[in-house]
């Protein structure tokens, strides 16, 4: 696992609290979708 500092993992969970309805399930949608590794 990757050593994330603090800062980056507390607005990690800012965003991901700033959406109603967010789920883990819905974000990982998101990375798929619009990831930096997806093909669109």
């Amino acid at each position: 696992m990757k050593d994330y500092s603090d800062e980056f993992k507390a607005d990690a969970v800012a965003l991901y609290e700033s959406k109603p309805g967010a789920t883990r399930a819905t974000l990982r949608e998101w990375v798929l979708r619009d990831g930096p590794t997806s093909s669109s």
